[in-house]
């Protein structure tokens, strides 16, 4: 028996709000579940999609920036995305202080596989949907996301 379980039912988790967590953590999972198969997580794709938009070496205070993460988080992350082939550090030419991160063809290749399995992953996810429930779904998300 777990925590959960020992605690029995809790009121507070009834509502909207807690409802769109668990749908928030519902599908992070799935996604970390899929990119595991390419031994990536959204973390690491994140930053290889970032590299991949923008067409170039990143400085990583702009990657951490981007990813809304702390330097030293990035460096390590950075650190993972090299030892596994997919990424390059470089120097910045304009700046020998700055560090760059720059994808290598193996990280090119890995970011375009995940993405078709992440594309994959939404289309079954919205597919529970009939087209007026997606508009709606977008719809009232898009709300809440402005609230303040």
């Amino acid at each position: 028996m777990d925590y959960k379980e020992e605690a029995g039912p809790c009121d507070r988790r009834q509502g909207l709000t807690p409802a769109l967590f668990r749908a928030a953590d519902a599908c992070e999972a799935k996604l970390e579940s899929v990119l595991a198969t390419l031994g990536l997580s959204l973390p690491k794709f994140y930053v290889l999609d970032h590299l991949v938009q923008a067409g170039a070496p990143l400085p990583l205070g702009e990657l951490a920036a981007r990813n809304a993460c702390v330097k030293s988080n990035m460096t390590a992350l950075i650190d993972r995305l090299e030892a596994d082939g997919l990424v390059v550090r470089s120097q910045d030419p304009s700046d020998r202080r700055s560090v760059r991160a720059q994808l290598t063809h193996l990280g090119v290749e890995r970011h375009a596989d995940a993405a078709r399995l992440l594309d994959a992953e939404e289309r079954a996810v919205v597919d529970a949907f009939n087209a007026q429930e997606r508009q709606d779904l977008g719809s009232l998300l898009e709300r809440l996301a402005a609230t303040k």
